[in-house]
């Protein structure tokens, strides 16, 4: 096996912190002596020990001269845990390969120049792209304090996430609805609208056997949210935020006393601030979001520039309609060159269904809009 080979045995045990970890990174490492792997570890949950520790306790012979393989540049700092690159000075490791440098400010090159200046050959970006890639909730969290927010949702062909009667259950298959809930124990919160309660009373929880239930946020300008929905019952039992403008105390006490917290926030445009409110959730640790809103919030998580991901989950099926409900409403652009833009976009076929997940290109929308009015 070669360094790459290597690595990507540590990108599949870093997976298996998905969902856990946060708002940590997935992390993996593998320990290897004169062409044998004597050790494997992984970040297994937040607050427990990090990968480098876990694969050197993991050793099978003493890790003197070894390499070790890990994709992320090993932390040098004390959190709940202590610093990584002590373990691995400790170990006498001989080299290190990483992955991904930690644009953590904690961190950032700082690790390995400590590893360098003790002696040891340090092989930098080795998968650098996929390393990356698996860890970009936590590069965006860690370095803008806000959630990353991937905006999901399912249509038909024909751009419909309901027909004309508001039918809506069910638009894609099993096998995209379970991967669906593979999304909601990876993210730590799940947003939406008041309107899809109203409209579907859900339960908003991850129904994977283990799994763990996101955060639940939901954005509710006036608190018309009823008491007897099902998200509001069950409050005590999973942790559940009411976004809203309105101050009433006594509103909000009926909430509370239920087990929501409510978050009072300023308006913008008649609705939730939702910057201030991403402010508010990075503060509280919450570093991801699936946004699983209907048309209208939607667009107005797109207008504040607070989305960072779509997820279009895509039904071979067609419903027409020019009253049937669209994914994206609002007032929408007034001319092709203020679109948003996607890039770097993946397709993905799940049963007869598909998943296209892009990136959305951040600032695009002010100077494009300006001209477009001009």
């Amino acid at each position: 096996m070669n360094d790459k080979e290597y690595m990507r045995l540590a990108l599949q045990l870093a997976k298996k912190g998905c969902g856990w970890t946060s708002p940590n990174p997935m992390v993996g490492a593998v320990v290897v002596k004169e062409g044998r792997i004597i050790g494997q570890g992984w970040h297994q949950r937040y607050g427990q020990a990090h990968a480098e520790r876990n694969a050197l306790a993991s050793c099978t012979e003493d890790p003197q001269g070894a390499t070790l393989y890990v994709t992320l540049e090993p932390c040098c700092h004390y959190g709940k845990q202590p610093p990584c690159v002590d373990a691995i000075l400790d170990a006498g490791i001989h080299r290190v390969v990483v992955g991904s440098a930690d644009p953590n400010p904690l961190v950032a090159g700082k690790g390995i120049a400590i590893l360098r200046a003790h002696g040891i050959d340090v092989t930098e970006n080795v998968l650098q792209k996929e390393c990356d890639a698996l860890n970009k909730v936590f590069f965006h969290y860690i370095t803008t304090k806000r959630p990353f927010v991937s905006m999901k949702y399912a249509m038909t062909m024909d751009g419909k996430i309901a027909t004309y009667t508001g039918a809506s259950k069910w638009i894609t298959g099993e096998i995209a609805r379970n991967h669906v809930q593979r999304q909601r124990h990876r993210f730590r919160g799940i947003m939406v609208g008041v309107g899809t309660i109203l409209a579907d009373d859900p339960l908003l929880t991850c129904r994977i056997e283990g799994g763990r239930d996101p955060v639940r946020i939901i954005c509710d300008t006036h608190l018309r949210t009823p008491l007897q929905s099902q998200v509001v019952m069950t409050a005590k039992q999973v942790p559940t935020i009411l976004a809203t403008c309105c101050g009433d105390p006594e509103k909000q006490a009926a909430y509370q006393q239920a087990g929501c917290r409510v978050l009072c926030l300023e308006a913008h445009c008649g609705h939730v601030n939702l910057p201030q409110l991403m402010e508010q959730l990075g503060q509280e640790q919450i570093d991801s979001i699936l946004l699983e809103g209907g048309g209208t919030l939607n667009w107005s998580a797109l207008e504040s520039g607070i989305v960072q991901q779509v997820q279009a989950y895509i039904a071979p099926k067609l419903f027409g309609g020019r009253d049937a409900k669209a994914p994206i409403e609002g007032a929408g652009v007034p001319l092709l060159d203020a679109a948003f833009r996607l890039k770097n976009s993946r397709l993905e076929q799940l049963g007869k269904d598909f998943l296209i997940e892009s990136e959305v290109e951040y600032p695009c929308l002010p100077e494009s809009w300006k001209k477009s009015e001009q």
